[in-house]
């Protein structure tokens, strides 16, 4: 069996309090009563013909509503696996972003559950910035590697 994949891109800055990143919600009502480890890096799948660092940035634009911004030094984060069995993998990019323009894609799933009734949901709810340990505690857990690899790789930097 071949494991899905998926790309995203993590974004940082420098904030007074410290390193936050921006971490993305899930939209529909299998998410909407779940809170931590349900936030997420904005990705989404690829398949074997597209470029991983190319998925990451359309899956950002798609997902956050607009590109992520245009900066230099991107840092890969490698991949991690989560309990679903796919395989995520992820960059770093220090920049801002204002989350209150959020518009997300959407998707479309029968709700309520046997009832016929097709729906419409957005793939992300809400975008927000967290310092890091909190953004371990609301990350889906095998996410919350890519903070240690940027964290590691902003101190290997002298960031």
């Amino acid at each position: 069996m071949v494991s899905r994949r998926s790309a995203g891109l993590l974004l940082y800055r420098n904030a007074p309090t410290g390193i936050e990143v921006l971490l993305a919600h899930p939209g529909g009502p299998l998410w909407a009563r779940r809170d931590d480890g349900a936030w997420t890096v904005p990705k989404g799948e690829y398949g074997p013909d597209e470029e991983p660092l190319a998925a990451a940035r359309r899956e950002f634009a798609e997902e956050m509503g607009r590109p992520a911004p245009a900066a230099p030094g991107l840092v890969d984060l490698g991949e991690v696996r989560q309990r679903s069995g796919k395989i995520v993998t992820a960059w770093a990019l220090e920049g801002d972003f204002d989350t209150s323009g959020l518009v997300s894609n959407t998707f479309e799933m029968e709700w309520p559950p046997h009832s016929g009734r097709r729906c419409s949901f957005p793939e992300i709810d809400r975008a927000q910035w967290f310092p890091l340990p909190t953004a371990r505690a609301k990350m889906v857990p095998a996410q919350a590697e890519f903070l240690d690899r940027l964290v590691a790789a902003l101190e290997a930097d002298g960031s």
